[in-house]
């Protein structure tokens, strides 16, 4: 296992909140308060990452309010603005049948059910309605990650079956 995939991205820090460095978190679960259960969080982006003790954290409509030690006045607060929010894989429960954390989806291969590779899974996104898969390959395929169109997932595989025609 790779020192990235010994991390799962839960969220990304959106914006400053107030003035005294607290940060708005769009956490990525589908239960936002998920990130309230771990003290500490890595923060990062690329290979750059500095692991923050949380001092204090609460729910904020669909988003989360945070405190992170060391992190004291907007300036700082602003400066973490678009980098990712990471825990310890090992800290998560298993998750539980059909449900899989997006980390383990990105760098799957994706086939259609005529056995044309699409590309790879390079990213997920919400779209409201349902997650996204983002599919790099010849073109770029952005798959609604639900039953009628994803079949067999694969972990140990590396594959995503899915319902989706090459000129979608």
């Amino acid at each position: 296992m790779s020192q990235s995939d010994d991390w799962v991205v839960m969220g990304r820090i959106a914006a400053p909140f107030g003035i005294k460095g607290w940060v708005k978190v769009q956490p990525f679960s589908e239960d936002p308060g998920t990130l309230l259960d771990f003290e500490s969080w890595r923060v990062g982006r690329g290979e750059q990452h500095t692991h923050y003790s949380v001092e204090d954290a609460q729910e904020h409509s669909k988003a989360l309010v945070a405190k992170l030690a060391g992190i004291d006045d907007r300036d700082a607060a602003y400066a973490l603005r678009g980098q990712e929010v990471s825990v310890a894989k090992s800290a998560l429960p298993p998750p539980q049948d059909n449900e899989y954390y997006w980390s383990d989806l990105i760098g799957l291969r994706v086939v259609n059910r005529e056995g044309v590779e699409l590309g790879t899974v390079d990213s997920l996104m919400e779209s409201g309605t349902n997650d996204l898969l983002v599919v790099k390959g010849a073109r770029e395929h952005l798959i609604p990650f639900i039953a009628p169109f994803v079949g067999q997932v694969d972990l140990a595989g590396g594959t995503i079956e899915v319902d989706w025609g090459e000129d979608f």
